[in-house]
């Protein structure tokens, strides 16, 4: 296990370039085995997931290179069925593995899913989509097969879910007949991995809406595919110049995935000039709530895209604690991830926290330096932006391996922006 020993006090000035999307190049590992032929994904981010999610393709049978930020995935000869135990346990897209697994092996097994412990991720909409589909569905022993070729379907899902809605793509780009997904997701990694999929030789139709179409093939090909951006971990890394009151220009970046990050940022009087290729937050911004009219206190909620990103609660709510006013957070979406604000109170900020999913913030406060923990991957990333703006003394972020899982070489880029921290074995 690591820390990170992080003094905090000055703002941040600096360019990055945006890493890979974690969210989009997780199931496009999956979905590599859905062919015999080989897959290349490029611009792929070094981060503790992507490896779990490789190793698991190469248990399976997969052969898996990887030279950089290029991955080489060639599935010609599966012959395993079931997932390793000790590797489910550490990602939740291991579920994606089953429609691969139903359309070439006809049975998939596997342990629960694993992943942040933000409170309940349902699992449901996955079941429902593959029952019917025409898989046999076991969900208390996680047992899947398919004693029949997929048959395609109408499909209502009952909440938009980013996971489902990439696992069910999968197992329909190879049903027979024409498949309709209502109600599906359609985040900017979800859209990517519908490319990939077309570029295998798949058939979609409604991108970039919330109803897919998909006419089942009978065999996908090989690609070559870059994996889109990661507008989370630039989202992060721009409430890390807000709260510090730095500048920051961040590269390779699409335009289209910040407008709703850009309106919530305007509630802070916060300002970004979104280009066609990069995003540029001008330094010495002081950060001020703008009230809703009437003068009533403003809220961040999160929702489903193109609504703000959950992922994105956690980095805005250290940004608060920064800023002139009062806010209220409303997260609607995970009854857990609320509960890193206790060591932000400990560490100075002025924070009420009302129950599990919604905290008022008024700032400025004075952040001090503290020894906390990464409960999960954007909470983590949380508590470093806080260690980034606390003063004192030294601010110890515990568990760091918990961050790697989901932002690529972290401290480099932090250091690239004038931060001040050093990885430490615990």
């Amino acid at each position: 296990m690591s820390r990170f020993v992080i003094h905090g006090g000055r703002p941040v000035a600096g360019e990055i370039r945006a890493s890979g999307s974690k969210n989009a190049v997780l199931p496009m590992i999956a979905a590599a085995l859905l062919t015999e032929e080989e897959v290349v994904l490029e611009n792929v981010p070094s981060i503790r997931d992507v490896d779990v999610m490789l190793e698991i393709a190469a248990t399976l049978g997969a052969e898996v290179s990887r030279a950089g930020d290029r991955v080489a995935i060639r599935a010609a000869d599966l012959e395993a069925q079931e997932l390793p135990v000790e590797l489910c346990e550490k990602v939740r897209t291991s579920i994606l593995f089953v429609a691969p697994l139903l359309h070439r092996l006809g049975r998939a097994k596997l342990n629960p899913p694993g992943g942040d412990g933000i409170g309940r991720r349902r699992l449901d909409t996955h079941f429902y989509g593959l029952r019917r589909l025409g898989a046999v569905v076991d969900d208390l022993e996680f047992d899947f097969r398919a004693p029949e070729p997929l048959e395609g379907a109408i499909l209502f899902f009952d909440e938009a879910s980013v996971t489902a809605t990439e696992h069910i793509l999968m197992a329909a780009v190879l049903a027979r007949g024409t498949t309709t997904i209502l109600n599906a997701a359609s985040e900017p990694h979800v859209m990517d991995l519908a490319k990939l999929l077309i570029e295998m030789g798949a058939r979609i139709e409604g991108l970039h809406t919330n109803t897919l179409t998909i006419t089942g093939v009978e065999r996908l090909g090989g690609a070559t595919h870059r994996v889109v951006s990661d507008h989370i971990e630039v989202g992060s890394y721009l409430a890390l110049a807000a709260a510090t009151g730095g500048g920051i220009t961040i590269h390779d970046t699409v335009r289209g995935h910040y407008w709703m990050m850009h309106r919530v940022f305007e509630r802070f009087g916060i300002e970004i000039d979104i280009k066609s290729d990069r995003i540029v937050m001008p330094a010495g911004q002081i950060p001020r709530i703008q009230p809703d009219a009437g003068g009533a206190i403003p809220q961040v909620d999160d929702g489903p895209w193109p609504q703000f990103p959950t992922d994105m609660m956690s980095p805005f709510l250290v940004l608060a604690t920064q800023s002139e006013g009062t806010i209220l957070f409303f997260e609607k979406m995970f009854e857990g991830r609320m509960y890193f604000v206790d060591p932000l109170i400990q560490m100075g900020a002025n924070a009420v926290i009302c129950d599990p999913h919604r905290v008022i913030i008024t700032g400025p406060a004075k952040l001090r330096g503290q020894t906390v923990r990464s409960p999960d991957i954007r909470a983590g990333m949380a508590m470093i932006i806080a260690a980034c703006c606390a003063t004192r003394r030294p601010c110890i972020v515990q568990n760091a391996e918990i961050v790697d899982r989901g932002y690529e070489r972290v401290e480099e880029k932090l250091r690239a922006l004038g931060v001040d921290i050093v990885r430490e074995d615990d």
